[in-house]
Formats: C-alpha cells, structure tokens, sequence
C-alpha cells in the first residue's frame, strides 16, 4: 500500500470534518447552551490533526484498488473516533466506548443509541447526531471528492469501495462530476424534504434534523417516541414517502432527469423494491386489523412508515412494533435482512443482490434440466458477468458469517435471544432498532463495552460492505507497502 498517499488523503477528509463541526457550533451559539464550547475545540483538535497529516510527504502518487479501500475503511474509522470528541468534551456522553458506538451509528447511518433520554440532550449535541447521518448517507469520502476539484479518475477505487452496491455506476466519464452530480440530487431531495415537514407544521430545527436523519436513513430523532411525538399524519406521510425515495438507486433520479423516465418501469431492482414494500404493508395490516390493534386505515399508516423505515434501513418509529403480533414482527425482521436498492442512502444486503441469488438459482436449475444449453443471468436486459455473481455470494457468505459470530460474542452479555440476534442484525443492516430490548423504544445503553465494540464493527463493516475494513486484517495487503 501506499501509505504515505493514504494519509494525505486522509488529512484532507479529517480537514472537512473539521469544518463540518462549525454547523453544529453555530446551532448551540443560536441557542447559548454550554456545548458550543465543546463544538469549538473538536473542531480545532481535529483540524491540527488533520493539517499534520496533511504535511506528508508523498514519494510516488500510484494509487490502487487496494489503497481506495484502505482510505475508505481508516477514513470511517477516523472520523467516528474524531467525530465522539464533541460527546466527550461536553460531558454528554463521559463514556469513550458509548462516545465512539453513538458516532458510529451516526456516520454509518445506522440510528441506534446507547441514550435513554435525548430530549435532554443539548441542541447542538442533537444536531451532530442527526448531521453526520447526512454525512454517512451518501458517503463521507464521497463527499471529499465532490468538494475537491482534483478528484481524479483514481479516486473511483473510492467511491467503488463505499458506494453500497455489487458496484457503483460512472454517470459522467469524471468520477468527481459524478459526485457531485450524486450529491446535488442528494442536497436538492433534502431540501424538498425540509420544506414540506415545515408546511406540516414541523418546527425548522426539527424539520432539519429529521430531514437528515430521513435523508441519510439515519433514525437518529431528537424525540423519545421518534417521529410518533408529533401525532401528526402528515408528517407520517411526508416522512414514509422519502424514505422509500431514499431507498432508490441515485442513478436512476440521473436517469429521469435526462428525460429517460421509463428507466423506473425497466429496473428489475426497483421492480423488486417497491412489489416488497407493497407486499409487507398488506401482509402486517391484515394482521393489525385482524388481530384488532388498529382499524383499517390505522393499520395502513402505521404498516407503511414501518416496512419503509426498516426496509430503507432508516430507523424511525410511529409505533412500538415491538407489541405487535409474532407475523408482523417476522416481516420486519426478514425486511432487515434485504434492505433498499443499490446506489441509495440505505444499508443491509441491497435488493438486487437477492434478485441476483434467486437467478442464479435459477440458473443451476436450468442447467440440470438443459445441460447442453448456453445459460446466463441477465438483470434488466444486461448480461451480469461471473465474476460479479461470485461477488454476490461471497457477500452473502460474509454477512451471514459476520451476522452469526457477531450475535454469538453479544448473546455472551446475557440478553435474552431475540434482543441480542437483532441488535446484531439492526447494527451489521444499519437499521438502529430491533426487537426485545433494543425495539424502537429501547436502546443499546445495557449492552457491555465488548458487545458495543463489536457492534461498532459491524455498523462500519455493514456500511461499507466488508470488503474494505476487512482489507486492513489481511496481511498481504501490507507487506508491500510503498513508504
């Protein structure tokens, strides 16, 4: 690896996180509260440190696969270890373990806290929380290169390492034009956002907060009861609506944009996406209304931000899932494990990674049937090469595997069955709440410091799909180190 280069392009990345805590410093000035202090000395900690390593000096500007990926895992690692100073210095959360568990499931959007109480909590406090899960949404390194203008064609080893997805679409032949194009889409979504929670009577520093926690498919609320507070159906409304847009593959707003709408009707994924969201709504309402929890139209409003909000990964709650029937609860838990569209704002295993399993299936079940036949799998009139299929399943290897020894480390905590395996699950899928302990009015402060770091690794290793923070555990990956 070229280590001298990562570091530099490490600095540049501490540097915006640096400048990104001026947000959050303002907010709590607006309001005078004692964290705009704590705010303002991050900021500078981060940026000496930042400005320290960008003074490294580079040998050779060979830049491979290999350290793309070490940037993105070492620059997620960085900024949630720097991005916990705020919590320290302020005193909102002493504990450095519980610090760098809250930050990491700020930036790797995943929404689940260790706080009992966040209403409690200062607002410029509240707000970084909500802020980095805009950050982690469409990608912290992703971010760099839309903002530097000498983002070159080697940093497309970075955005292919931390764009969620078998692999990230070029839109533009310039991977920082497509960043920035991606981000645009981003901004302008969030901006919409913001403006209708305010016309339904959301006040603008809860409008923006949650916009960021919708955007990002955080969950992070600075309400107990999450989004269910406000008792309002057309916050309901508006909120389940974007985060099933934020479940979209990026690309294809790209797409519509260009006058190409039909690209929507033609995308296998997105078929896939929203016929499961239609499916689950129906399946758990029936079930609401049979069981007699809600009525008819109740059992929609509630079913539908619920199934949105698990399957985009994104957190939220109107209601305590946790009390509905075993059927429903069942539905939710299977949508953790599948999660939106490649190319959006959301965690888990990505829809089209599914569609591609049951084609392969498919596949081998023709192959004994026809074994003189010429058998491809093709997704939405393109052929998908081996190579890409062969990843598909590594993957799924890798997440069960990581899924399975990481619920077992937890279970050694002594929770009962059904909180620690989905802690693990809502923390490896980026989702934030579970069932049992940690459901949607729970949380993750009674887990201990161990099971809180493994749970750490597997909202970073979820986010970046594994193959990135796993590269820094290989050996051979650092044998030939260019110094």
């Amino acid at each position: 690896m070229n280590i001298r280069l990562i570091i530099k392009n490490l600095s540049i990345v501490v540097c915006i996180e640096a400048l990104c805590m001026l947000f959050p410093f303002l907010i709590a000035l607006l309001y005078g509260q004692d964290d705009a202090r704590a705010f303002l000395f991050s900021a500078l900690i981060t940026l000496c440190v930042g400005l320290l390593m960008l003074r490294t000096r580079v040998k050779t500007n060979n830049f491979y696969t290999r350290d793309g990926f070490a940037v993105v895992a070492l620059g997620w690692v960085l900024v949630s270890v720097f991005g916990s100073l705020p919590f320290l210095i302020s005193g909102a959360i002493p504990s450095p373990v519980d610090a760098f568990f809250e930050t990491v499931s700020g930036f790797s959007t995943t929404g689940a806290t260790i706080l009992e109480n966040v209403e409690v909590m200062p607002y410029g406090i509240l707000f970084w929380r909500s802020f980095i899960h805009w950050m982690g949404g469409m990608g912290v390194l992703l971010l760099t290169v839309a903002i530097l203008p000498s983002a070159g064609a080697s940093f497309y080893h970075v955005m292919k390492a931390e764009s969620p997805g078998p692999g990230p679409e070029k839109l533009v032949p310039k991977i920082g034009q497509t960043a920035k194009i991606l981000y645009s889409i981003y901004i302008v979504l969030t901006a919409l956002l913001v403006i209708l929670l305010l016309t339904a009577g959301m006040p603008l520093y809860d409008a923006l907060v949650h916009a960021f926690g919708t955007a990002g498919t955080g969950g992070f609320s600075i309400k107990n009861l999450s989004i269910g507070a406000y008792g309002s159906v057309f916050i309901d409304i508006i909120i389940t609506v974007f985060m099933f847009l934020f479940g979209i593959n990026f690309t294809l707003y790209y797409h519509m944009l260009k006058g190409n709408i039909k690209s929507f009707y033609k995308d296998e994924e997105f078929r896939f996406y929203i016929g499961l969201i239609l499916a689950s709504i129906i399946a758990i309402t029936l079930d609401l209304v049979l069981n007699g929890l809600y009525s008819v139209g109740e059992g929609l409003r509630y079913s539908a931000f619920q199934v949105n909000s698990i399957i985009s990964t994104t957190g939220y709650a109107t209601a305590d899932f946790n009390l509905w029937p075993v059927f429903s609860k069942f539905v939710l838990v299977m949508l953790m494990f599948i999660g939106p569209c490649a190319g959006s704002t959301g965690g888990s295993m990505k829809c089209i990674r599914y569609l591609l399993l049951f084609k392969i299936i498919k596949r081998e079940l023709s192959k004994i049937m026809h074994p003189r036949a010429v058998h491809t799998v093709k997704l939405t009139g393109k052929t998908i090469d081996e190579t890409t299929l062969w990843e598909t399943m590594a993957y799924f290897f890798i997440y069960i595997f990581i899924f399975v020894t990481s619920s077992l480390i937890v279970t050694l905590d002594g929770k009962d069955l059904v909180s620690s395996v989905t802690a693990t699950a809502a923390a490896i899928g980026n989702i934030g709440p579970g069932l049992g302990l940690v459901g949607p009015m729970g949380n993750f402060s009674d887990f201990s410091s161990l099971s809180k770091i493994v749970l750490s690794f597997c909202m970073i290793a979820g986010r970046l799909e594994f193959l990135p923070i796993l590269i820094l555990f290989s050996p051979s990956a650092w044998k030939k180190a260019s110094i």
